[in-house]
């Protein structure tokens, strides 16, 4: 797991060093905040924006593969995109944070973090809070049928290890506006 920490880093240096305003989310935050899983790759949460591109593919390109066409293309639509790490071929998952008020808030609200998952014990990183993992996980659990077993765990393991700390109006306010208002009665009835 040595090569996930190095190409964790270096992607997380250049980000910072281009001023891109990011954080952890998927099953990382998941596994930050719940119960740790492995995983194939790592999901991120990004603000990049169209001038910046050719920017990120030239600083980027030195360690990882990049598709400039894709991120342009994934700008455009609110999606996502992967950086390669081309030493360790690790896979990143960037997702365009565009100009939700969501993915605002959730940048605004991210906090330093270190993760039980093997080979990031480690290294802090910025995370999604436990409260915008859920959210961003019912979207994902809702988008996909709401037949993964996989993701409603994770959400079961936040609930588990979070109990009582978590931000439970600010939760029903961002499920309603998310339209998942009724899985979140579901998960924390």
């Amino acid at each position: 797991m040595r090569g996930l920490a190095e190409a964790f880093q270096t992607l997380m240096g250049e980000l910072d060093r281009l001023g891109i305003s990011f954080l952890v989310g998927g099953s990382v935050a998941s596994g930050t905040h719940g119960l740790p899983r492995q995983t194939n790759d790592i999901d991120i949460l990004a603000a990049i924006e169209p001038g910046s591109v050719s920017k990120f593919v030239r600083v980027l390109s030195k360690s990882f593969y990049v598709d400039a066409d894709s991120i342009r293309q994934a700008i455009e639509l609110r999606r996502s995109f992967n950086v390669i790490h081309l030493a360790s071929a690790w896979k990143f998952d960037i997702f365009v944070a565009g100009d939700s008020d969501f993915s605002h808030s959730e940048l605004l609200r991210r906090r330093m973090a270190t993760s039980g998952i093997t080979g990031l014990e480690s290294i802090e990183f910025p995370v999604s809070s436990a409260e915008d993992t859920i959210l961003a996980k019912l979207v994902w659990f809702r988008k996909g049928g709401e037949i993964s077993d996989r993701q409603w765990h994770d959400l079961l393991g936040i609930v588990r290890v979070q109990a009582g700390r978590l931000d439970r109006e600010y939760l029903a306010i961002w499920a309603q506006r998310l339209g998942v208002a009724d899985l979140l009665s579901r998960l924390m009835p």
